[in-house]
């Protein structure tokens, strides 16, 4: 899946940075520099969309239709 989201990142008072996701509610990451930072929010939100979609998914009944919408 490819997709953009906003990164709001800030310098973290005990230093390196730190940044979310308003797209993704939780999804958050930090490190030492500002590419490191965006790595881990990445990961964050990967995993939380992952969870999402596993929670949703689980349980549908057989004849539930799953297609693909392309947003852009």
């Amino acid at each position: 899946m490819k997709a953009e989201f906003t990164a709001i990142i800030e310098p973290a008072p005990e230093g390196g940075f730190w940044a979310i996701c308003p797209e993704v509610p939780g999804a958050n990451g930090q490190g030492e520099t500002i590419e490191e930072t965006k790595v881990n929010l990445r990961q964050a939100i990967e995993l939380i969309l992952e969870d999402r979609k596993a929670d949703i998914l689980r349980g549908l009944p057989d004849d539930t239709i799953q297609d693909t919408v392309i947003i852009g």
